[in-house]
């Protein structure tokens, strides 16, 4: 059961589908009838709609609720209940009572009743009988005197019940104004009670202007709204409530207003006008205007200022006039504005004129384009700031900037000085420095260059510029200056500042001096200084400045012969701090170093250890033969290489002297070389032990090599009693690859009994050195010496490829392994090796004959020696080298010895393969019976790889590798057994090996054993039917999966697999499979085998249990043929989630099974768009089709149905049902419609049109085709409900000129509110009607007097 508060019914559904309607207030029956032929097991209440959900067996979803336009005929007619259709219509507010109400309530009202009636009227249905006539009634009756008047018992029953409508609120408000009753519109206004109107807010605004407002605002009555806030002066309130409700009021109107009390007001107001959306309404130019025609200039330069802060093109006019305005009123606001750069498009010259005129000469700059423009302003210098000047600079073009700095000084170049050195100084880049310093050469400005290259100089590298600015500083007498530039610049001419220096001539030199001491121009300052009798400057210059450049100061007055005394003089006042090596330099040079005899020895008696003092004395001792010899062994501070170049020509023995105190190799070389003096070379080379020196020495290029060693070997070596002087002489020698000359010496030394007979290492060099030298003695040296080292020189004889003297050394030493590996490696003799193996009997020598015989391919002799050697460690090589010879059995003779010495997995295992290469089964078993260390698994794979099948088959055997040994069984063609093994196995790989083979085999029955055991691991079951499906075996397969069906663990796989075999080999079982299955297969595997093999009904019922209904839809429609079920499809198209298969659908069954079209749309009703139904039907030409579903879905309001359906009732003429579609939803193009049928041959159809007028507002086309039709009662009703006087006026204007006197007395009462009565009496009386009119002018008087 289920209770409808909207209607107040109550459903009773039993479980069969019977559905019972009772009314909730009488209990009375209202309906019976059956909703669903399966049985109902839930309900559930619809509170929206005032029905119930219901769900029955086959899950339908069923929505049951009243019609509201059958119900309230229904139980009137049928039921013949009117008290029942009368108050249901009532709580629900529905149609259909209309006639029964209208009929109660003037019972009521006839038995005076009037409390009833306006119950009655309040709650009649759909508001039937709240109309201005019903108030007219109610004001009708007159008023008893202590009794409540009827009328405002009317008005409170409808206050109490809810709202009232536009008339009633108006007629009340009316009755409380007149009672001055402010308060009860406040309360009933702030309960909502009352419907706001615009004649309501007329009305109000006679008491109270606040409230008024509010009732204009919720009236929406847009104009009486912006008057009322332009009265209140909120204009701000104007905007944002035109913007709210879409409104444009006067704009320029409201501002004007504005402006004459507030101007600042005005300027507020502009604003918001400006940032409105849509742009401002009114032109900026046009407000601007406005503010000027009242000469109000600020408050138009606010608006402007404000509003052209975007700075756009097209704002350039009124940029130009603000700027304007103000240059001519106020220029420091137009200086102001300027300043802040906000505008870019306004007229620019015209704005230059207005700023020179007004005295705004920088902005006047500014602004001008042309050249003699700016000449013209720029010369007021007195008037314009030098900074802001300076600035302009940086805007001109190069040349003009140059041109204006010319101007300005050819106007007054003392004054306007300044200015142009800091033009220069701020945009000398831009300007180029070139043609600054012109500008200022051009006008013999030193000054100016001065001031301008002195700010410009620390940045520049340009020697020019250097110059020119020691130039103007030096003629401007900023001598200091000067100064401090020649000694801190890098970066001027030093050659072209040199000589202006000197020409200059200056009275201060230091200028000259730092030009000179720093750039090396020494020799032409003492020259100048020395000339210009400047002698103070040049003792100042070497005493003060730079004292290192003492020797070329010397030098050049030696040059200008300058008398000795002021040189010497010169020099012993700076003493310490000269430097020597120079001076003497420049005094050697000029042939003057006696100059020097007073000053070094003044130095050496001083304790003076500076090596070139000491040489400068030396070389002068040299010169004057003074016991030089003495001197050149006893002085430590002299520097051998310098001194000993000096006595070269003079006396080399000295130079010798020299050179060998100082060890200077290469010059006692060259001199001895160059003089021939071989013996003194000699022993110094021998006493030098120095290796670089020998290499030197002994070097093939040097032309004196063969003196040196002829007296090295007869002079200096005999003479040496220094074992290390030997060693390094020998060491020389071989390094100098001097082999021969090398022997020659060691067999002096070595075989000629001298004190180094027996050393060791000089027996080992001679040997080695005839190794390499001279082969051929090597052997005699052998068998005569006996103190050296036998295994390297061994060795190295090997290296040699002197193999015989090799076997000789070891065989001398006993080194038997070292001489058989020499015969085996490098003679290559085996047969004299295993002579030399027999004759020395050692394992090691027998090991390695055996290992050359391994070698050489000589497998059986090899294991012969081994065994001999009784040389277990290489069995790894020899096993391998016995395979690749295919000896067996020798192999296992040496096996069996290696087992004697070790325990190896890989000998064990090696054994027991050889057994089985000689086919020796027996040993086999007998050998891993026994204790044993192979590796059986990888010996019986090994077997088996190799095809040994018997063998393998022993060892898998004896270690229970049952997977192996199935494999092995197969390949013995022994299946029986190899299933038992497979089965002991238990794996996965093994079941499908045994089965493939089974299978191809052709043994079904074998086969399928394993495969029952395979087919249940998922992931080997595709495997196993790819290979039956490859072999052609699908009947076997087939068996074998209907076989799998009944295992334990089968699994979804197989019953999936299943079906697709089905599907391709045995369509005729698909069907039931999937429908007896449909819980374990895996559908979307099995939707792509249907879909591959084309089984269209399967491939649909599968996609329904999967949920695909998208796909279900499109599989129906695509293959209908096959797969089409018109109860099934009704099923399936309600669940998709594509809402675009529904339209699909709807083409689908318009093209196939139109006659099913209806059922299919009236199942889609709540998931289509009716409008594109409709559309598609249209277009299809069969509109008429679905007739029945739009009448069904007609009560959804929608404007295509609507119109569809209009016009089928208009093409059968059913006026009746057109008119009712059209009073019941008037969602649909009712003008056009109108105009359709206004001239339809039928009279009703026309009078349809003129109702469709009359709805729409088009009261005058309506009455005029009433009048038409003579359809006058609804031309007066028409009248009366569009509340026009002029149209209610006309009308009775027209039924005078067509003589209708009675339509005329029906006219005045039809429209009773709206005609003015002096208009009715004068009509009536000018056209002899007033009989006709009197009854109406009686109510008039009636009305007047209450």
């Amino acid at each position: 059961m289920q209770i409808s508060h909207k209607y107040s019914l109550i459903y009773v559904i039993t479980k069969l589908g019977l559905l019972f309607v009772y009314d909730l207030e009488t209990a009375s029956a209202v309906y019976r009838n059956r909703i669903s032929p399966d049985p109902i097991f839930l309900t559930s209440e619809a509170s929206s709609v005032g029905g119930f959900y219901a769900i029955n067996r086959r899950g339908q979803v069923l929505l049951a609720t009243v019609n509201e336009t059958t119900i309230i005929p229904f139980i009137s007619g049928q039921l013949n209940n009117l008290e029942l259709a009368v108050n249901l219509a009532k709580r629900g507010n529905l149609p259909g009572a209309e006639n029964l109400v209208v009929q109660r309530f003037q019972e009521l009202f006839a038995q005076t009743k009037y409390k009833e009636a306006a119950e009655l009227a309040a709650d009649s249905p759909q508001g039937i009988l709240r109309t201005p006539d019903t108030v007219a009634k109610f004001q009708s009756v007159p008023v008893q005197a202590g009794q409540t008047p009827p009328l405002l018992q009317y008005f409170g029953t409808l206050l109490t019940k809810g709202k009232l409508n536009a008339f009633e609120s108006l007629e009340l408000s009316r009755l409380v104004v007149n009672q001055n009753k402010k308060n009860l519109l406040e309360n009933w206004l702030a309960e909502d009670k009352l419907e706001c109107s615009e004649e309501l807010g007329d009305l109000v605004k006679t008491v109270d202007n606040d409230l008024a407002l509010k009732i204009y605002i919720k009236a929406r009555a847009t104009p009486k709204v912006v008057a009322a806030f332009a009265e209140r002066r909120e204009f701000d309130k104007i905007l944002i409530y035109s913007k709210q409700v879409g409104y444009a009021p006067d704009y320029l109107f409201l501002l004007q207003t504005i402006l004459r009390s507030d101007p600042q007001g005005a300027v507020n107001f502009a604003l918001m006008m400006s940032q409105m959306e849509g742009g401002c309404p009114i032109d900026y130019n046009t407000i601007t205007d406005l503010f000027l025609q009242r000469n109000m200039i600020r408050e138009a330069t606010a608006f402007l200022l404000d509003v052209l802060k975007p700075n756009l093109p097209e704002h350039a006019f009124l940029q130009t006039k603000v700027l304007e305005i103000n240059l001519v009123t106020f220029p420091n606001v137009a200086d102001a504005v300027l300043a802040n750069g906000m505008f870019s498009h306004y007229d620019r010259p015209r704005i230059g004129q207005l700023c020179e005129k007004a005295g705004l000469y920088i902005r006047a700059l500014q602004h001008y384009t042309e050249l003699p423009d700016i000449k013209r302003v720029m010369v007021n210098t007195h008037a314009i700031e030098p900074q802001a000047l300076v600035e302009f600079f940086g805007t001109l073009s190069r040349e003009w900037a140059l041109e204006c700095m010319k101007d300005l000084l050819l106007v007054n170049l003392r004054g306007n000085l300044q200015i142009i050195v800091q033009v220069a100084k701020e945009y000398c880049e831009q300007l180029g420095v070139e043609a600054c310093i012109k500008i200022f050469e051009q006008f013999k400005s030193y000054e100016g260059l001065y001031f301008f290259l002195g700010s410009y100089l620390s940045s520049s590298e340009d020697p020019d510029i250097h110059f020119k600015y020691i130039e103007a500083a030096s003629k401007t007498g900023q001598i200091k200056e000067v100064e401090r530039v020649t000694r801190e610049s890098n970066f001027y001419d030093p050659e072209k500042t040199k000589n202006f220096l000197m020409e200059a001539k200056l009275p201060d030199a230091r200028p000259l001096i730092n030009v000179c001491d720093r750039f090396g121009f020494v020799p032409d300052l003492t020259h100048y200084l020395y000339s210009s009798n400047m002698l103070r400057y040049i003792e100042g210059y070497v005493q003060k400045v730079n004292p290192g450049n003492a020797p070329l100061v010397v030098g050049q007055l030696l040059d200008d012969e300058c008398p000795e005394d002021f040189i010497k003089g010169l020099i012993l006042s700076v003493r310490s701090l000269l430097p020597v090596e120079p001076l003497v330099e420049e005094c050697e040079k000029r042939n003057r170093l006696r100059l020097l005899t007073q000053f070094l020895e003044h130095l050496v008696s001083e304790g003076s250890q500076d090596v070139h003092v000491h040489n400068a004395l030396g070389k002068i001792i040299i010169d004057s033969n003074n016991n030089p010899e003495h001197f050149l062994t006893t002085n430590p501070y002299y520097d051998s290489r310098v001194v000993g170049k000096y006595c070269e020509k003079r006396d080399p023995t000295l130079a010798v002297v020299a050179y060998r105190r100082g060890q200077c190799d290469d010059e006692l070389i060259n001199v001895t070389n160059k003089n021939s003096l071989f013996k003194l070379q000699s022993r110094y080379v021998v006493e030098r032990m120095d290796g670089d020196l020998w290499a030197k020495v002994l070097d093939p290029e040097n032309e004196y090599r063969r003196q040196l060693i002829d007296q090295v070997v007869s002079t200096a070596l005999p003479e040496s009693k220094s074992p290390e002087q030997v060693s390094a002489a020998v060491k020389a020698f071989m390094t100098a690859d001097l082999p021969h000359e090398l022997i020659e010496l060691l067999e002096k030394i070595v075989l000629q009994n001298s004190a180094f007979s027996g050393n060791f290492n000089l027996q080992n060099l001679l040997i080695l050195t005839a190794i390499k030298a001279d082969p051929s003695r090597v052997m005699d040296y052998v068998n005569r010496l006996d103190n050296f080292d036998g295994p390297a020189v061994g060795e190295v004889a090997v290296e040699a490829q002197l193999y015989e003297e090799a076997f000789a050394i070891f065989k001398k030493f006993q080194l038997n392994v070292q001489a058989v590996n020499v015969l085996l490696d490098n003679i290559r003799d085996i047969n004299r090796a295993v002579e030399f193996a027999f004759r020395v009997e050692e394992d090691a020598v027998w090991s390695q004959v055996a290992k050359a015989q391994l070698r050489e391919g000589l497998v059986s002799d090899a294991i012969e020696s081994f065994i001999r050697a009784d040389d277990a460690t290489q069995f790894l090589e020899v096993i391998r080298a016995a395979e690749d010879a295919n000896v067996y059995h020798d192999l296992v003779k040496y096996l069996l010895m290696v087992r004697q010495k070790t325990k190896e997995p890989k000998v064990d295992s090696e054994l027991i393969y050889a057994y089985a290469k000689t086919d020796r089964l027996g040993d086999v078993e007998e050998f891993i019976l026994m204790p044993n260390v192979a590796n059986l698994p990888n010996v019986g794979d090994r077997l088996y790889d190799e095809e040994l099948y018997e063998a393998a088959k022993i060892i898998f055997a004896f270690i229970s590798n049952w997977a192996k040994l199935a494999v092995t069984l197969v390949k013995l063609k022994q299946f029986q057994g190899a299933v038992d093994a497979a089965r002991k196995a238990n794996s996965a790989k093994t079941w499908k090996e045994v089965c493939f083979a089974c299978v191809d085999a052709e043994e079904f029955r074998l086969a399928q054993i394993c495969g029952l055991n395979i087919i249940v691991q998922v992931d080997d079951l595709e495997e196993v039917s790819e290979y039956y499906q490859n072999r052609g075996c699908f009947n076997e397969l087939i068996s074998l999966m209907e076989s799998g069906l009944g295992l334990e663990r089968a699994h979804m796989g197989i019953f999936t697999e299943l079906g697709i075999l089905y599907a391709r080999y045995r369509h005729e079982k698909l069907m039931e499979h999937i429908k007896l299955f449909s819980t374990r297969l895996n559908i979307p595997k099995l939707i792509r085998a249907c879909d591959e093999q084309q089984h269209w009904k399967e491939l649909t019922y599968l996609y329904i249990q999967y949920d695909e209904f998208d796909n279900a839809a499109t599989t129906v429609m695509n293959h209908s043929p096959e797969a089409w079920d018109h109860m099934q499809f009704k099923d399936i198209i309600v669940k998709v989630a594509n809402v675009e298969l529904y339209y699909k659908a709807v083409h689908f069954y318009l093209q196939e099974h139109p006659d099913l079209i209806n059922d299919v749309l009236n199942v889609l009703a709540l998931r289509v768009d009716h409008a594109r139904v409709v559309d598609i039907m249209r277009k299809a030409g069969h509109l008429r089709l679905i007739k029945p579903y739009m009448v069904a879905v007609q009560s959804n309001n929608v404007s295509a149905v609507n119109e569809a359906l209009n016009e089928i009732y208009i093409e059968e003429e059913d006026y009746d049902r057109l008119r009712e579609s059209i009073e019941l939803h008037d969602n649909f193009d009712q003008i056009g419609l109108a105009q359709k049928i206004e001239k339809h041959e039928l009279l009703e159809m026309r009078r349809v049109a003129a109702y469709i007028y009359k709805k729409a507002g088009r009261w005058k086309q309506s009455i005029a085709l009433s009048k038409k039709d003579n359809l006058y009662k609804d031309a007066m009703e028409t009248a009366s409900q569009s509340g026009d006087r002029e149209l209610a006026e006309e009308l009775l204007v027209y039924f005078i000129e067509q003589g209708k006197k009675e339509c005329f007395a029906s006219c005045l009462f039809v429209c009773y509110d709206l005609i003015r009565a002096d208009v009715a009496l004068e009509l009536a009386w000018m056209n002899n009607m007033i009989d006709f009119a009197f009854p109406y002018l009686l109510q008039v008087i009636l009305s007047s007097t209450h």
